[in-house]
Formats: C-alpha cells, sequence, structure tokens
C-alpha cells in the first residue's frame, strides 16, 4: 500500500459574488479532484480553536503535531527547512524583502523578487555600515536565500514577547503604524527602517522600477520563534517517505519530524512552479521503497494572498491537471493499492486575502473501494464527515484510527 497527501495551499474560500455566489473550489470543473472524493469527502478543522490560522500551525496539525504544544514560532519551522537548528535560547524571525511606496505595503514578497536580485540586495544591504550597527545592536545573524524570504537568528534567552505583524496581512494599508512592539522593539525598529535607507535607491531596485516591477525596498522580520523539537513521523505512524515543497516552512516541518525534504529545480511557490518535478519526486520516493509521500502546493495561497482571483483559480486548475491527474495515471504502476489524502491545509480568503481558522474539505481516495466521483468543494463536503481536529487525519490516511 502506499499513501500519498496532496495539500493545496490556501485553496479553500469563501463564496464570493463575482463567482455567484460560489466558493473558488465550487464554481470549478475539476474531475480529477472529483475522483478522490467518491471514496470519502468531509471536513476538518485543520487550526485548533483559538491557535493562529496559518500553514504553521495548520500543517503542524496535520501532520499529527498539535500546535498548542509544538508551535513556538514560524520562522524556527522555516529556519529547519534551509538547514539552520536553533540551540536552546536563541530565537529566529522570518526576514521579507517587503515592497513599499509612499508610506504604503503593496508586497508582502518583494514583488515577487528571487534569484539574483533578492541575494544581490541582501548581500548588499548587510554589508551596509549603518545596517551592520543596527544588526549588531541585536546580536542578529541573518541566512541569506535566493528569494524574498530570510532568516534571522538572536540568542535572546530572557527576552520577553516579540510583537510583529505579518506583512502578508498589512497589504495596501501603511505600514508604519505596524512596527514592532514587545521585546527588543526600538532594535527592531531601527533595523527595519536602516534597511529601507539603504534598500529603497538601491542600483538593482532602481532596474527593477525601470522594468516595471517593484522594488524590494523593506526588510521585514516577523515571525518570532524558538528553538523546537518534534517526535519522530516514522516512530509516530510507521510510515516515512519524502515531503516534496518549494517552502522552507513545509520542508523544515519535515526535517524536525525525521522525513526528507528534497529540493526540485523550478519550484518556487509560484503559479509558475514546477508541479511536474514535484510529482516526479513523491513517485521517485515511493518507486525506491518508500510507503508515503506529501506534495505541498504554495501557488493558490500567495494568488489568494496577491488579491489574483484568476491566478487562484488556475492554480486550482493547474493542481487538478498537472499533480492530481498524473498521480492517479502513475500510482497503480507502483502498487495497485493506494490512498490519496487531498486538502487545503486552511482557507485563504479572497475577501480579506488573509488566512482563515475555518475547516476544511479533504477527501481520501482508496484505489480498493473508489466509489463514483462527485463534486470536491466546501459546501459538498458537509454531508461527510466532520473531523474535530486536523491531527486524526494522518491516522485516517494510514487506517490506524
Amino acid at each position: 500500500m502506499k499513501y500519498v497527501m496532496m495539500i493545496g495551499d490556501g485553496m479553500a474560500d469563501a463564496t464570493l459574488p463575482q463567482l455567484n455566489g460560489k466558493t473558488p473550489l465550487e464554481s470549478l470543473d475539476l474531475p480529477h479532484f472529483n475522483i478522490l472524493a467518491g471514496s470519502e469527502h468531509g471536513t476538518a478543522r485543520t487550526v485548533p480553536e483559538g491557535v493562529p490560522a496559518g500553514s504553521d500551525t495548520a500543517i503542524l496539525n496535520i501532520f499529527g503535531y498539535d500546535p498548542r504544544t509544538y508551535f513556538t514560532g514560524r520562522s524556527v519551522l522555516e529556519a529547519a527547512g534551509v538547514g539552520v537548528l536553533l540551540n536552546e535560547g536563541e530565537v529566529s524571525f522570518r526576514m521579507n524583502l517587503c515592497a513599499v511606496e509612499n508610506g504604503v505595503m503593496l508586497s508582502h514578497n518583494g514583488g515577487g523578487v528571487e534569484g539574483d536580485d533578492a541575494e544581490g540586495l541582501m548581500q548588499a544591504l548587510v554589508q551596509d555600515p549603518g545596517f551592520q550597527k543596527a544588526a549588531q545592536a541585536l546580536s542578529l545573524h541573518i541566512h541569506i536565500s535566493r528569494t524574498f524570504r530570510h532568516f534571522g537568528v538572536i540568542y535572546a534567552p530572557d527576552a520577553g514577547e516579540f510583537i510583529l505583524k505579518e506583512p502578508h496581512n498589512i497589504l495596501d494599508e501603511k505600514w508604519e503604524p505596524y512596527l514592532p512592539a514587545g521585546a527588543l522593539a526600538k532594535e527592531m525598529t531601527a533595523l527595519m527602517l536602516e534597511s529601507y535607507r539603504f534598500l529603497d535607491q538601491h542600483p538593482i531596485n532602481q532596474a527593477r522600477r525601470a522594468r516595471g516591477k517593484l522594488p524590494a525596498n523593506l526588510l521585514w522580520p516577523w515571525g518570532a520563534g524558538r528553538a523546537s523539537r518534534l517526535p519522530s513521523f516514522k516512530e509516530k505512524y510507521g510510515h516515512s517517505g519524502a515531503v516534496v515543497s518549494a517552502v522552507p516552512l513545509v520542508r523544515g516541518i519535515a526535517k524536525l519530524a525525521g522525513l526528507p525534504a528534497p529540493e526540485v529545480e523550478g519550484a518556487n511557490g509560484e503559479l509558475d512552479t514546477n508541479y511536474a518535478g514535484k510529482v516526479n519526486a513523491a513517485l521517485a520516493s515511493l518507486k525506491s521503497g518508500d510507503d508515503f509521500a506529501v506534495i505541498h502546493v504554495e501557488a493558490p495561497d500567495e494568488m489568494s494572498h496577491a488579491g489574483d482571483l484568476e491566478k487562484k483559480l488556475e492554480a486550482i486548475r493547474r493542481l487538478d491537471r498537472l499533480v492530481i491527474a498524473p498521480l492517479l495515471e502513475e500510482l497503480p504502476k507502483i502498487d495497485r493499492d493506494f490512498r490519496i489524502l487531498l486538502l487545503s491545509d486552511h482557507p485563504t480568503l479572497m475577501t480579506t486575502r488573509t488566512h482563515n481558522g475555518s475547516p476544511v474539505p479533504f477527501a481520501i481516495y482508496d484505489s480498493r473501494n473508489p466509489g463514483a466521483p462527485r463534486k470536491f468543494s466546501e459546501s459538498s463536503a458537509l454531508s461527510g464527515p466532520s473531523l474535530a481536529n486536523g491531527d486524526l487525519l494522518m491516522p485516517r490516511l494510514f487506517e490506524q484510527e
């Protein structure tokens, strides 16, 4: 028996007037999603009551790690995803390159900055004397990536609560009212303002503006997290295999749980991610002898944060056509018996462009009992089982209830 979990990040949503009162999932023709819903289709509360909604808390819970026990902050999970494991007393931060103009937060990901632009801006920034002085006041070390998101680590065992706003939750708003509060707020604010001073007119950003792109001109720390360890996934469930994602957060959860997380060339978390490469990496794991694989696709969530409904719809179409369809075709060649769990980790609402903690639809397809295809959506899932907590999903997939 082979087991696959497919997470369409943020694809669940609320009804929208521009879709005639339907959600994106309800409005689309998704034949392969509907095949999966033929065996079992229901809802699950992936974010426990009272816990902030996000991929960090939801995916921890889906993997069976109650965020009320194991969540110490988002950044520590992402840092693990790029090989940075915290020592006791250290605190990590997500550090987004954002795009701001006229005092307004226009993009939480620097207008999609990546590659040479992202790395070049950060390499130059950490060498700037003014920024270095602000970083030294925090004893901050920054781990640079080739994306809009970088990671910072400080040693602060006695620091209190860090109050740092998520940049994707203040899009199109004035950003200065959301500068840090709480622990080390003065030092964090100075660091951010120094980054804006240096980055705003940097030649790379001048060239981006000339090409019609947004500048990546403000470094925004958030998601503070302290050292965390997770129990072994294999010891917990008796199964092991690859977790395929472009997102450091998901790879970090996998690595902390003892699961391999291969990186796929061209997988970038955007609409044009390498879908085929992700599917092939998961199938390669199963062919090599693993019995479990996860494919996580970030695109629906990113399109929701960007407020682009057409692109969110297209991201979901691509999940159906480029991920689920080839899985249904190739898995029987590996093992005639297989089960596929399809779900959204949390809703990401087009109306607010933010995450939501409402229950999400899920489907568990069983090749031994496929059933008749039926609509996969938020409304149709209401007629099926309702799981009170997302940590019930993995035992259900593995038939360990």
